[in-house]
């Protein structure tokens, strides 16, 4: 079955380069793929041209219209309708595009998405979810920026999404979920926090560990972290603030003096290996779950790796089927058909 994925040509600080340049490089890597690249006709196929890029080997879909990084979601929402945001997504509803890739303004894309595609049955809120490296392979990490304020019953559902990603995706048989928190015992947090920990105890504990600290994100003991939008950004800024600042101080110390500098020639596998393990932009590729359709927000800043990473995130949201799951399993938990939402769930 080809899998077709529409990508956002016009959003991100780098757009169009990197988006398109991503496209080319996704081609290579998912050949099996069908991929649209939606905006701007003639400055896409202007940039197709510059890097010698097939141009049969990609449908141009017209938007006339481009979000700005900085532009108010609202704003985007109501004002700009032929979008290369709004049209990306409407490929998707439509059922032409089987999900949508986008390096465009975040919260006009959560809000453009919410509103074209609605949310999956039973779920009442979408949430942001990254993955993040960890010890023993990957952290998934949800909500990061969607939902600045959360109830019990939203964290249990985005316990239940991140599982069935897990599960799906990377294969693992019984999920770990834990809740973020100040402590691991059950009395901290804040009260919206507890009631959710009684929740997922309760209902089977299938999978759920308890309360994690910060600290175990990368750890290789836990594999769904959950906590708010607030919380979890918050904390995604915090590690991408503390990779940064650590790149700069290992910079600065092997250019220091010559022997450092020769000391790094010695290092320079170890450090090419190391690089290679914690690079941003193998993760690069937030998923919108709880979407009735697939979106993916890339990087801002993401140059055409890592925007290739992002479709690559999509293919295998594609491939492996992982809303109708998500759809399936808040049904069988929350008591509802799959079509009929409403009522609330935590994984058993």
């Amino acid at each position: 079955m080809t899998i077709r994925i529409a990508l956002d040509a016009m959003g991100g600080d780098k757009a169009p380069a990197a988006p398109i340049e991503g496209a080319v490089l996704a081609l290579g890597q998912h050949p099996g793929c069908a991929f649209t690249l939606v905006g701007q006709p003639e400055v896409i196929a202007t940039e197709l041209a510059r890097i010698g890029a097939d141009p049969g080997r990609f449908v141009i879909h017209p938007a006339s219209e481009v979000v700005g990084m900085a532009e108010k979601p609202s704003v985007a929402l109501r004002t700009k309708k032929d979008s290369s945001m709004r049209v990306g997504a409407n490929l998707v509803k439509s059922g032409v595009a089987d999900a949508f890739v986008s390096s465009g303004n975040t919260g006009a894309l959560m809000a453009t998405a919410r509103y074209v595609l609605k949310t999956l049955p039973g779920v009442d809120r979408p949430a942001i979810m990254a993955v993040m490296p960890s010890i023993t392979g990957q952290t998934l990490m949800l909500d990061v920026g969607a939902n600045v304020d959360c109830s019990a019953d939203h964290l249990c559902q985005f316990a239940l999404m991140g599982k069935v990603y897990a599960s799906a995706v990377m294969g693992l048989k019984k999920p770990r979920i834990g809740l973020l928190n100040i402590g691991e015992e059950e009395i901290k947090g804040n009260e919206v926090v507890k009631e959710a920990g009684e929740r997922l105890k309760a209902d089977g504990g299938d999978g759920y560990i308890g309360n994690v600290e910060a600290s175990e994100i990368f750890a290789g003991g836990v594999d769904v972290v959950v906590c708010d939008g607030f919380v979890g950004n918050v904390t995604l800024k915090t590690i991408e603030g503390m990779a940064r600042m650590l790149t700069h101080f290992l910079k600065e110390s092997f250019g220091a003096s010559v022997w450092t500098k020769l000391g790094y020639l010695a290092a320079r596998p170890a450090m090419t290996s190391f690089r290679s393990r914690v690079d941003p932009r193998k993760y690069n590729g937030a998923i919108l779950l709880g979407l009735n359709g697939i979106v993916v927000k890339s990087h801002g800043g993401a140059d055409p790796y890592a925007f290739s990473r992002a479709i690559g995130v999509a293919v295998d949201l594609a491939a492996n089927r992982v809303n109708e799951k998500i759809r399936r399993d808040i049904a069988a938990h929350a008591g509802v058909s799959a079509g009929n939402g409403g009522e609330q769930a935590c994984p058993g």
